[in-house]
């Protein structure tokens, strides 16, 4: 399905509604801009194959580019709209794209860019001159170009290990712009998404998991409501206000709401809510163990990444018997290996490999894609797991991530979801720093709920907390606090900004 057999079905529908400013944008509607984009698409030359890039804001716009991209047969690279102008340069000039539409919003860096990337052309929403976006789009016409083709998106990593790569994907092999594709199946068919969903995005649009789920939302013929901005009561409004049916979010999200005194929470309405999809990182089980307490058993996790190497499914009921799994595998095969690529026995840990799932490069780095698969051609995200005899998967870390201390091997993830289980703390992140003896030593940065109980006693309180539940090779031996953690829009952490700098390497930056 698409968009544009729904304007055809069900114009008025609302396809879009921003949860901030109530913009509104029917399936008539967004068929008619797509198709104007579109067209500016082919009048500029641009043909099938061919790369775009978007970078702004959560803003109903987005859509109208994505959809016109999608239908021009062209690859679209979604940009965070957090990164400077060099990073931004640098994904333009690495994906090869010709076209940069973005919004005034982004004008501090806008002409820093041109200077980086001058062949890539600039169209600007909001903006005051020739290259004002909206007003080159309305003087297209709003029919269907003649050479429709369905292109596909081109996303990068978040670069918290080191310079994001774009994942690069064939264009698919049925050119028909409404042929359903596998994300779509599993939506219907293990989340139970329908036309009749009202779908709740509190992320940004940029990152893989909102876009391709808004998108597939979209192909259903469901209702998208965007948030501007996560905050955790806003989100509980919009829930109650639209009467989401289905929704998505990432660890951070529901410590955040989980957070808000017992008194918010409990005023809004979430029963509407059928679905609350969520991934992107381990949940440590007291938060979702909350969770499910709070909103029923509605959690349904997946995890995968945005190289769709493999998927893994697991709903509320299947959790509460296999605590902290993310589920069995609806693609691809796990197969969990060593160092030397082959596979362990059951219940050992080692890394997650898939096999049979869906072929990926990383784009103008054929050492890492090279590096993504092992001896027998299965291929890894890099994280570190172990399956139970039921085939039910576990995440310990991601394998860079991980600590050796004394020689013994410390996964970072298992300290840190304890750490945020602890009424006073927002966040916290676990790293391993340099130690004249132990090679390594644990490391505990934290993000206080109250600035104001930072120091030497809060220190203290969390190590007493922590002993009942981890050994003393486990325990941080320094325990820090920041204001904030440098954490990615989309829930990530940018661990490696923090192992740098306690490693002492100053030329660090996210990208």
């Amino acid at each position: 399905m698409h968009p544009s057999v729904h304007a055809q079905a069900n114009g008025d529908k609302p396809a879009v509604i921003m949860a901030g400013s109530g913009e509104t944008i029917s399936y008539a509607q967004l068929d008619r801009r797509s198709n104007r984009v579109a067209h500016l698409f082919r009048k500029n030359g641009l043909k099938t194959g061919d790369t775009i890039a978007i970078c702004m804001e959560n803003q109903a716009h987005y859509f109208d580019v994505v959809w016109g991209a999608q239908r021009s047969g062209l690859i679209y690279v979604a940009i965070s709209n957090r990164l400077t102008a060099p990073e931004i340069a640098y994904i333009l000039e690495d994906s090869g794209a010709q076209m940069l539409v973005t919004s005034a919003a982004m004008d501090h860096l806008l002409s820093e860019v041109k200077q980086l990337a001058p062949n890539v052309e600039q169209l600007v929403f909001g903006a005051e001159g020739e290259n004002e976006a909206d007003a080159l789009f309305r003087t297209m016409a709003d029919t269907p170009i003649a050479d429709e083709r369905a292109g596909t998106d081109m996303l990068y990593s978040s670069g918290t290990t080191g310079r994001p790569k774009g994942i690069r994907l064939p264009l698919p092999e049925d050119g028909d712009i409404a042929a359903t594709n596998a994300l779509v199946m599993l939506a219907v068919g293990a989340f139970g998404l329908s036309g009749e969903s009202i779908y709740l995005s509190p992320a940004p649009l940029y990152h893989a998991a909102p876009l391709r789920w808004c998108q597939t939302v979209h192909r259903l013929g469901g209702t998208v409501i965007v948030m501007e901005k996560f905050d955790p009561e806003t989100a509980l409004q919009t829930i109650e206000k639209y009467h989401v049916t289905d929704s998505q979010w990432v660890p951070t999200h529901f410590v955040r709401m989980l957070k808000l005194p017992e008194d918010v929470r409990g005023k809004y309405d979430v029963s509407s809510l059928k679905c609350a999809i969520h991934a992107a990182a381990p949940c440590p089980v007291p938060i979702k163990e909350a969770m499910i307490g709070w909103w029923g058993p509605v959690l349904r996790e997946y995890y995968a990444g945005t190289e769709g190497n493999g998927f893994t499914f697991i709903s509320s009921e299947d959790w509460m018997e296999h605590k902290g799994s993310v589920g069995k595998a609806l693609l691809g095969t796990i197969r969990i290996c060593d160092d030397n690529g082959d596979e362990v026995p059951v219940g050992t840990e080692g890394q997650i490999f898939f096999e049979g799932g869906g072929a990926f490069e990383y784009h103008n780095d054929p050492e890492k894609t090279q590096g993504a698969a092992n001896k027998h051609g299965w291929t890894s995200l890099g994280d570190v797991g172990r399956v139970d005899e039921g085939g039910f998967l576990y995440l310990t870390d991601r394998k860079s991530f991980m600590i050796i201390s004394g020689g013994v091997n410390i996964y970072p993830q298992e300290i840190e979801n304890l750490l945020v289980t602890h009424p006073k703390v927002a966040d916290a992140a676990v790293i391993g720093a340099p130690d004249p003896d132990l090679g390594e030593k644990v490391v505990a940065v934290v993000q206080p709920l109250d600035p104001l109980h930072a120091g030497d006693a809060l220190g203290d309180e969390l190590r007493e907390f922590l002993s009942a539940d981890l050994s003393r090779v486990k325990m941080p031996k320094q325990i820090d606090f920041r204001e904030e953690l440098p954490r990615h829009a989309t829930g990530k952490l940018y661990k490696r900004l923090l192992r740098d700098e306690y490693w002492g390497k100053a030329d660090s930056k996210i990208v």
